[in-house]
């Protein structure tokens, strides 16, 4: 059974997701939280990642580790997104097998689910339809990594559990605009307009999808929750339940920062899925619920980006 002296290896440390988590972790008293730079353990090498485990005690593990990124980067850099992901997860998962790891977390997104798929979302509707070919690469491997998982519950009986959040933000967040999400590009982007006193600020698409965002303390929070808990679920889902569209985000954004100019649609652009929001009724089902919302986790953001731009 975990406790707050479990040795608890987290990937991908220094992401959104996994500098949260170690957040989140010391705030709850855990004490043996164990991390590795990508100079320090390379974990696409399976070679590295097994003597890794093997030299070391590990009680439970949070998978954050990943190539993640928008639009754009999912275009350009497909080859990268699956086999980047594929390795990394494939040597995690089975390296935690091979040592007995009874508790990890395998962390997805919710870009798994069909393009077209009923909203909102529920974790039954894995692979009844085609992908969205904008991140089709990405999604692959994050579905690859949930049936590695749950294969390994049926046949080994380990209690592997695969989370897929929505969209996320929050500190520490990517906001170099080849590579980032939406919401951090559209942060970036405001503040740019205002420092550089711009009269108009320029929307990729029609403006029109509609995304649902979580602080990332919530997620990190759910791994938490979850990991030290026994479920017959083995993939859940974890959001807020509510979503608004892409302009409606820029408008929110240009009003807290307190910065008026005009918005300019650039259609020519693509738009991505028109709706995603996924059904959370799972993992409210256990007992868990989203605490943050927009109005802290923006300010919370916009908190962190100044005092890390200041430096």
């Amino acid at each position: 059974m975990l406790n707050k002296n479990s040795f608890i290896f987290v990937t991908g440390h220094r992401g959104l997701v996994g500098s949260s988590l170690l957040r989140r972790l010391k705030f709850y008293g855990y004490k043996n939280i164990i991390v590795k730079t990508k100079k320090e353990l390379d974990l696409k090498n399976q070679n590295k990642v097994s003597n890794f485990f093997k030299k070391n005690k590990i009680d439970a593990v949070i998978n954050a580790a990943g190539k993640v990124g928008g639009i754009l980067a999912n275009n350009r850099y497909k080859a990268d997104f699956i086999y980047n992901n594929m390795s990394i997860q494939n040597n995690i998962i089975h390296s935690s097998f091979e040592n007995n790891i009874k508790d990890l977390i395998f962390l997805g997104s919710s870009c798994i689910y069909p393009r077209d798929c009923k909203q909102p979302i529920k974790e039954k509707y894995l692979l009844t339809g085609t992908l969205e070919k904008t991140n089709e690469p990405y999604a692959i491997a994050k579905i690859a990594g949930i049936k590695m998982c749950e294969s390994y519950n049926f046949q080994y009986k380990t209690n592997y559990k695969c989370l897929m959040p929505c969209n996320l933000y929050g500190p520490n967040d990517n906001y170099d605009l080849k590579t980032s999400h939406f919401f951090p590009a559209l942060i970036i982007k405001a503040l740019r307009a205002k420092k550089n006193k711009k009269n108009k600020l320029t929307l990729w698409g029609s403006g029109r999808p509609k995304r649902e965002l979580m602080y990332v303390d919530d997620l990190a929070d759910a791994c938490i929750y979850f990991l030290i808990r026994k479920t017959k679920d083995s993939l859940i889902n974890i959001g807020t339940g509510h979503d608004k569209s892409i302009l409606e985000y820029a408008k929110f954004i240009l009003k807290k920062i307190d910065f008026k100019c005009k918005i300019i649609l650039d259609k020519s652009k693509p738009d991505g899925v028109q709706r995603k929001i996924i059904d959370n009724s799972i993992a409210l089902s256990y007992g868990w619920k989203p605490k943050i919302n927009l109005d802290e986790g923006f300010e919370l953001t916009l908190k962190s980006y100044f005092s890390k731009s200041n430096k």
